[in-house]
């Protein structure tokens, strides 16, 4: 089986020049990742770091970074492993001639990601957030030429910023509730947060925006479709960068949003509710790549379990395991690459014989799966030792989340066996000829990752009190110390560990009668989750068909009808929810000429609406605004009435131009009373009425009003407030205003020429 996005690694062009971009392409990882190296004896110190500047600062907005433990764990893992995947990437996709535009989009997601888990400030986090979003959807939809590769990356587009628009909500309203979108400031003001009538909309907002970024259930069928994207692309994505955001999200707000029974259960239950059933679907899988991406998901069902936990224990296994977890991962999709690349296919049942063949990429497959499997003494054994440690130390449901952590684990044995031996041993394929050995530059990057799990598995100082701890610190803010080291004793973790590994064996053993007893056909079941996507996106294309047949078919009697309703229901509202006022109304004292005025535009207001004939309902308009503007004329607004009657004449001679070549819509040539529009009109009129009334006896104090008032004549030079608001402090927008209307003008001429055109033919 061979994916679009790997198919194109191979069939792109030789002779396309690469070998400066395998030279330079690691250097901006590498030189972050020592930068941040160079710090790391501070922040096993516990000092902390922060820079940047201000943004915006009317909403008090800043760029600005904060360095602690847990930001500093995520950014080396982010930089380190993208060294590896970069050097990964300049040989799997030699040759190709878009390989210049995927570092490019390698190097945006890296940027988003790094300045996702630095960001100090909440908004500037979400930037990031976004940035990720983005640099996902084209690094998935790389191979643009296949359908499947633009459907996966459409759907991860939608899914991951659906939940950045639930996560900027819920950012604006921690802002509200703190009074400061600074994260440093908002770590502090927990108990704040969790007092407020809004943390529970906060809590389920900021769950929804992590849950699909880390493809938690329901959103967890987007991440398995992600494997259109080439190999190295997936195996960034799987280890270090993008579903490890809803990760960090968790574990940064965990000092905000936790010690909470929501958090607990919410947390709790949707890991192991995704761990389960991602664990059955890899059981299913004959494609290395997908069996690998179905681990990951359970691998963040099994943090996101650990991160519901107030327990330091819990805590503690979430981040030992999320290193483990990233060191291993980024191996195992770099195997199966290799694997990929050389042979032609992914499939399971195709694969055997390969050790041979491929002696550096199995020694990383079996190194990398052995931790994966939690096998002494690798970084995975102490990794799964301080899950279940963790797990007996939660306090709500011990059994049930030390029960879903051992079939999580025993199903990432069996998988472990899947990519490390199944490919690897048995008779050499019948086309040996056509496999070639891979070049260094393919599994160079695995093999260090793997010979980590190994190292770090043999001295886990080296990694416990420089980041485990300071993360841990970070995150539930008391020093923490943590003790990783291969041997126990003889407990329940260890004996909890022997009997995963037993199961797991055993169900590698029967895999063939698992998958035949599992691969039910279930591929348009209404629970499929894939399936109810598609069927949603159906669902929204035909309800937006659905409305425009209804409001937007083209009569423009229904676009005002549908305008003037929703503006009568939007100011009965505002009247409504304003509460009690009052309208007083005092018998205006006028003389003759102002109440012609007034007899004038009531008369056109009534004739225009009961005439017959189109061109008397346009006679008795031009009566109406001759009436308004004497209105104006008479109560001291001379500027607004002259403008009233320019607007007014070139109406007219507008109507009476284009009136000759209106379309007849009445065989009889006359327009019938339309009760129902005239009494939409009424509403409409009178509402706008009690809603002017209504203002007007709200006291109103503007500073800006008043700004205007005093600064009309000293700096503008101009005592027609009016005037110099238009055109002195507000020009560019009267000159945009201008630049619309002949647009329009524009517009209108080109469409009436190409009318009177079709109409001369």
């Amino acid at each position: 089986m061979e994916s679009a996005g790997d198919t194109e690694s191979r069939n792109g062009d030789r002779k396309t020049p690469g070998k400066w971009i395998s030279l330079l392409a690691p250097i901006p990882p590498a030189l972050i990742a020592l930068s941040l190296l160079y710090h790391l004896p501070d922040i096993s110190a516990g000092r902390e770091f922060s820079f940047g500047f201000t943004w915006v600062s009317e909403l008090d907005v800043s760029f600005r970074f904060y360095i602690d433990g847990l930001s500093f764990l995520f950014a080396l893992l982010i930089s380190g492993i993208g060294f590896f995947i970069t050097i990964y990437a300049a040989e799997y996709l030699r040759g190709n001639p878009l390989l210049r535009r995927f570092f490019l989009y390698l190097y945006l997601f890296m940027i988003g990601m790094l300045g996702l888990v630095l960001a100090s400030d909440l908004i500037t986090l979400f930037v990031f957030w976004e940035v990720t979003t983005v640099a996902s959807y084209l690094l998935i939809g790389f191979n643009h030429a296949s359908a499947v590769a633009r459907r996966s990356a459409l759907q991860a587009l939608l899914v991951t910023a659906l939940g950045g628009l639930c996560l900027l909500t819920a950012f604006l309203l921690l802002g509200e509730i703190s009074g400061s979108y600074d994260l440093q400031a908002l770590l502090t003001k927990g108990e704040q947060v969790r007092a407020s009538s809004l943390y529970i909309p906060v809590l389920l907002l900021v769950l929804i925006g992590a849950f699909s970024k880390s493809a938690q259930l329901p959103f967890h069928f987007w991440l398995p479709n992600a494997m259109a994207a080439p190999t190295p692309v997936s195996a960034y994505l799987h280890s270090a960068t993008m579903v490890k955001a809803g990760i960090y999200l968790l574990a940064r707000l965990h000092p905000v949003l936790a010690h909470t029974e929501y958090w607990e259960w919410i947390l709790t239950c949707t890991g192991i509710a995704t761990a389960a059933v991602a664990a059955i679907a890899a059981l299913r899988q004959t494609d290395l790549k997908l069996a690998l991406a179905y681990t990951t998901v359970i691998a963040l069902g099994t943090i996101t379990m650990f991160l519901g936990s107030d327990a330091s224990a819990a805590v503690a296994a979430a981040i030992t395991f999320l290193l483990v977890h990233s060191f291993y991962k980024a191996a195992l999709f770099m195997v199966v690459g290799i694997i990929d690349r050389q042979t032609g296919t992914r499939d399971l049942t195709k694969l055997h014989g390969l050790a041979k063949l491929l002696p550096l990429a199995f020694i990383a497959a079996l190194a990398s799966a052995l931790s994966m499997a939690g096998f002494p003494p690798f970084l995975g054994f102490i990794g799964k030792e301080l899950k279940y440690e963790g797990a007996l130390a939660v306090a709500s449901e011990p059994a049930l989340v030390g029960t879903a952590a051992i079939f999580a684990n025993a199903v990432t044995v069996t998988v472990a066996g899947m990519v490390a031996i199944k490919p690897f041993f048995g008779p050499p394929p019948v086309d040996i000829s056509c496999i070639q050995r891979a070049p260094p530059g393919l599994w160079i990057s695995p093999l260090v990752l793997s010979a980590f799990g190994l190292t770090f598995g043999l001295a886990p100082d080296l990694i416990g009190g420089g980041l485990v701890e300071p993360a841990l610190t970070s995150i539930l803010g008391l020093p923490e110390t943590i003790d990783l080291k291969l041997w126990h004793g003889i407990n329940v973790p260890l004996l909890m560990s022997i009997f995963t590994f037993v199961f797991g064996v055993f169900m590698y053993l029967k895999l063939k009668q698992l998958r035949s007893w599992l691969n039910w056909d279930f591929t348009h079941a209404p629970t499929n989750a894939d399936v109810l996507w598609d069927k949603s996106l159906e669902y929204l294309k035909s309800f937006a068909a659905l409305q425009t047949r209804i409001l937007q078919n083209g009569i423009m009697r229904r676009y005002l009808t549908v305008i003037f309703v929703t503006l009568s229901l939007a100011l009965s509202y505002a009247l409504l929810h304003t509460g009690q006022f009052s309208l007083e109304f005092v018998w205006p004292n006028l003389n003759l000429k102002e109440w012609a005025a007034v007899l004038l535009t009531v008369g056109g207001t009534f004739t225009a609406g009961a005439a017959s004939r189109p061109l008397v309902a346009i006679c008795a308009l031009g009566a109406l605004g001759v009436g308004i503007t004497l209105i104006y004329l008479f109560f001291g607004a001379p500027d607004v009435a002259i403008t009233q009657i320019l607007v007014e004449t070139l109406y007219l001679v507008l109507i009476a131009a284009i009136l000759p070549r209106l379309p007849v819509f009445s065989r009889s040539k006359k327009v019938r009373f339309r009760p129902r529009d005239a009494v939409l009109g009424g509403i409409v009129g009178l509402l706008i009425t009690v809603s002017i009334l209504v203002v007007l006896q709200t006291p109103f104090e503007s500073p800006v009003s008043e700004f205007y008032k005093e600064a009309a004549v000293p700096e503008a030079h101009g005592r027609n407030i009016v005037n110099v608001i238009l055109v002195d402090f507000r020009a560019l927008d009267t000159f945009g205003e201008i630049i619309v209307v002949f647009t329009a003008a524009i517009a209108a001429v080109t469409l009436l020429g190409h009318q009177l055109r079709r109409g001369k033919q």
